[in-house]
């Protein structure tokens, strides 16, 4: 028997030696007790917002309760689309969880997205805000709302203002209550952003001259003395805002805010939602200590609104809110606000359009110079053939073949990747592109098992890196 023969013989026991082991591994992972690895917790708005802030916090608690790491992740853009997206289409096994907000109930009233509150199993309310009006300290020319109406009358055209993204439940707050006053919606010029922190930044900057935001979420700046209030859309003063005055009192009878709570994809088991729900109840009403912390105190320092409610009277709250939401998106006086220059799938609309015309011209070019190949390899008229450099043309097919390969390994590591797991995925494909390199079987079969569980160790385990799980969990 020759080397080579052994060699390839090794390398079929090696691969089927691995396929027993990941046989044995998935008949433990099907017996395993939720939850058994770490949590994703999918927030749809930028760092430094109050959603991002109340996430982190949350999944803190979670860990204790949970015994697992949850990990948060900043799934942003689309005005809410993209995370509330990612999470309603995640696998419902439990392991994603999202921290939804109001918006959820307005980006299907808005055409952005077919996604909407019924896509998840709400697990539990966490906290509700007023939205409230921010300028700058130092700001001179509005001593209060009605003196803000009074300038966006007479020059609305130069006066910004932000919060979040278009359509957004602070612009819509903040439409509504120009609406209210007499005003079109559209007399502010609405700077779009990932959410409340990042527009707080322009704030503070002199990017724009308004935001619209809950007051916790503007807590910091407010006391360091950065920015001021000039009044908050509620019909009662906010605790641990007392000395801000609500709009109501100041004339304008106008009021509107924001919601927060964890949903799961629909069709998550409901002993999984029931766990969830347990151990949020706990953190909710104070009974996790973690490291002398309690959350609600925590949403108390930092003035944000604790509103817990069960499954039950959180789905109310959803199907209420999307009505009321609903009817005020349809109208014609919001039709402004409920406008966006770019829609979330433009991007990759115009990446994949990109792709196309790439892939396009590369085989243009190789179509060209076969055809030119084979004009000058015909016999002239002496009967001679031209005499060519054939290596010359095969560059073009070659590197055509290899961008195709690469193009398809990236197709199939998306499509599989969330079915089969990053190792199974990742591995199966580095195993075939090495192959494919001329590598031999052998190698090619020791470098996949080594690399990328090393890698998958590095990043899921040491950094904490979310990736795809899985059939087996990894």
């Amino acid at each position: 028997m020759s080397d080579s023969t052994i060699m390839v013989n090794c390398a079929h026991r090696t691969l089927v030696g691995l396929l027993v082991v990941l046989s044995l591994l998935a008949g433990c992972r099907s017996r395993e007790e939720y939850p058994g690895r770490p949590i994703i917790l999918i927030c749809p708005w930028a760092v430094g917002g109050g959603t991002d802030r109340v996430s982190r916090q949350l999944a803190a608690f979670l860990e204790y309760e949970l015994g697992v790491p949850v990990n948060v992740i900043n799934a942003t853009g689309g005005a809410g689309v993209t995370g509330h997206s990612r999470g309603a289409r995640a696998r419902p096994d439990g392991y994603t969880i999202t921290m939804m907000t109001v918006e959820l109930n307005m980006l299907h009233w808005r055409e952005l997205t077919d996604i909407s509150w019924t896509d998840f199993t709400p697990v539990m309310l966490l906290n509700r805000d007023p939205a409230a009006l921010l300028v700058r300290a130092e700001e001179e020319r509005w001593k209060g709302p009605q003196d803000l109406i009074k300038a966006l009358r007479e020059n609305g055209a130069s006066i910004t203002a932000s919060g979040t993204a278009v359509g957004g439940i602070w612009h819509l707050a903040l439409g509504g209550m120009l609406n209210s006053a007499g005003l079109s919606p559209a007399s502010v010029k609405w700077v779009p952003t990932n959410g409340a922190g990042p527009a707080l930044q322009e704030l503070a900057s002199r990017g724009v001259d308004i935001v619209a935001c809950s007051l916790p979420e503007a807590r910091a700046l407010l006391l360091s003395g950065k920015v001021k209030s000039l009044g908050v859309m509620s019909d009662e003063r906010v605790p641990g805002f007392l000395d801000v005055p609500t709009l109501k009192e100041q004339g304008i009878d106008w009021s509107m805010g924001g919601w927060r709570g964890i949903g799961v994809p629909k069709g998550t088991p409901q002993e999984i939602v029931d766990k969830l729900s347990t151990a949020l109840h706990r953190i909710v009403t104070g009974q996790t200590d973690a490291n002398g912390k309690r959350f609600p105190d925590y949403l108390a320092s930092e003035g944000f609104n604790l509103s817990w409610q069960f499954s039950d009277g959180f789905q109310k709250l959803l199907a209420k809110t999307d009505h009321e939401l609903g009817s005020l998106l349809t109208r014609q006086e919001f039709s402004s606000v409920n406008t966006s220059h770019f829609t979330p799938m433009q991007f990759p609309r115009l990446l994949f359009a990109s792709l196309g015309v790439t892939l396009l011209a590369i085989f243009v070019s190789w179509y060209w110079k076969e055809r030119l190949n084979k004009k000058l390899m015909a016999p002239s008229a002496s009967g001679e053939k031209a005499t060519i450099d054939a290596s010359r043309w095969r560059v073009s097919r070659d590197g055509l073949l290899h961008f195709a390969e690469f193009v398809l390994a990236v197709a199939l590591f998306l499509l599989l990747a969330e079915k089969l797991g990053f190792i199974l995925t990742a591995g199966g494909i580095l195993f075939l592109l090495l192959v494919r390199m001329g590598t031999r079987v052998w190698v090619s079969a020791l470098v996949t098992l080594f690399l990328v569980p090393a890698v998958y160790a590095l990043f899921a385990t040491l950094l904490r890196v979310p990736l795809p799980q899985g059939l087996f969990g990894w």
